[in-house]
């Protein structure tokens, strides 16, 4: 017979050559009738066509909501539908921080693919169990700084993904308060310190502070009975307003955290709109929902063979200035009109 021209013309040829064998049909059809019902082969099959990832985060799924759905866009727009042609095992420490890292020992025990980490406190938990399987960051605010990996461009380990490069704009927050209260003297800074990569946003907050002649009252915050009084002693140290660093303590209590802002008659400006949504003044920061959107192609690359260690880190595109003029008229605020004009082009 002629030969083949390709591999699919070969398996062709090879299909019918085969009926000129003289088999047991029956038997062979029954042999792999019970393969197939055997709920071991079935689980391996299944294994094998369906990749399974884990996704760890710090907070809860209610409070990452918004975020979860860009992810889950994210991964619907490369053709991934969860529970059809992709396995997402979600863990959640449910703000017990200390649990991160039982539950990235957990997702390794189920032989996950990738874990996706939803910050930086739950990018360290994991780096800490496993130096093999691929992390991907969603949002990670100083990933070189917090040693999770090498550079920016070349990772060089098993973790890369987005980062928010937020530490340099902590200090525009404080030129956007300053601009919106012009006697802006004192500033209360909310930081918890366990969280890799706020100490940069702070040193960039305090250089911030010394052009703008502002007095930082530093406030560490380690846990939600921590918030009001941390709010207590800002009021105590008359400060004007309250500079809120990144952490997933403020995402999850973002509620608390602004109810204790308007109580106290206090201006806060954060990093991310969510905080704003629940009554803070301001945000000015990346748009996190954008970079889970984007972390989605990282697990397709690398489900398709990328290697972490080549795969570089990316910066954010998308930024976001959001205010509430409603609060500010309140509190007898008045925004500036090129300061909306300015952070909205």
């Amino acid at each position: 017979p002629r030969q083949p021209s390709s591999p699919e013309v070969f398996m062709r040829f090879i299909g019918l050559a085969a009926i000129r064998i003289t088999i047991n049909r029956r038997a062979l059809l029954c042999g792999l009738t019970a393969m197939l019902a055997s709920p071991l082969a079935a689980e391996a099959l299944q294994a094998k066509k369906v990749p399974r990832i884990g996704f760890l985060g710090a907070t809860s799924a209610s409070a990452e909501r918004h975020r979860i759905e860009a992810f889950r866009q994210g991964l619907h727009e490369l053709g991934y539908v969860p529970g059809e042609n992709i396995v997402i095992e979600w863990r959640w420490a449910e703000e017990k921080f200390d649990r991160l890292p039982v539950l990235a020992a957990e997702l390794m025990r189920l032989n996950v693919e990738i874990i996706v980490t939803a910050g930086s406190t739950s990018t360290g938990a994991a780096k800490k169990v496993t130096t093999t399987i691929p992390i991907v960051m969603t949002q990670t605010t100083d990933p070189v700084g917090s040693g999770f990996v090498a550079s920016l461009a070349r990772p060089g380990g098993n973790i890369t993904g987005l980062s928010t490069v937020a530490p340099e704009l902590n200090g525009k927050r404080l030129e956007l308060l300053k601009e919106v209260i012009p006697k802006l003297s004192r500033v209360a800074v909310f930081d918890d310190s366990t969280t890799p990569g706020n100490a940069q946003g702070l040193k960039e907050t305090e250089l911030a502070a010394r052009t703008l002649k502002i007095q930082l009252q530093y406030l560490d915050i380690r846990g939600p009975n921590d918030i009001e009084t941390a709010y207590r002693k800002a009021s105590e140290g008359r400060a004007d307003a309250v500079l809120v660093l990144g952490g997933p303590l403020f995402i999850s209590q973002r509620r608390q955290t602004a109810d204790l802002a308007i109580k106290n008659r206090l201006p806060t400006a954060h990093g991310s709109v969510e905080m704003v949504e629940q009554g803070g003044l301001m945000s000015y920061g990346v748009s996190v929902s954008d970079l889970y959107r984007r972390a989605a192609t990282y697990v397709d690359k690398i489900l398709e063979g990328t290697k972490p260690a080549d795969f570089p880190v990316e910066a954010p595109t998308e930024f976001g200035f959001v205010i509430s003029l409603k609060r500010a008229k309140r509190r007898g605020l008045t925004i500036p009109p090129d300061v909306l004009v300015r952070e909205t082009k």
